[in-house]
């Protein structure tokens, strides 16, 4: 029986088409150094790349 990595399950997320979605890094707090644009831009979902993708989906075998 295959199990979801819940570390990863926690941490990335599948789209409908297949592709994973990460959140940014690094913007949890001492915000106040970091440029307003930085900080919006970060609020945005990102792709992960898909040569990093291949291993974790196989981590998410029922795509959490």
């Amino acid at each position: 029986m295959q199990k979801t990595k819940k570390s990863v399950a926690k941490r990335f997320k599948l789209t409908a088409t297949g592709k994973m979605i990460r959140r940014t890094p690094g913007f949890r707090h001492l915000l106040g150094s970091k440029s307003t644009t930085a900080k919006r831009r970060a609020t945005r979902d990102k792709l992960v790349a898909p040569g990093h993708a291949a291993a974790l989906i196989q981590c998410l075998p029922f795509g959490v």
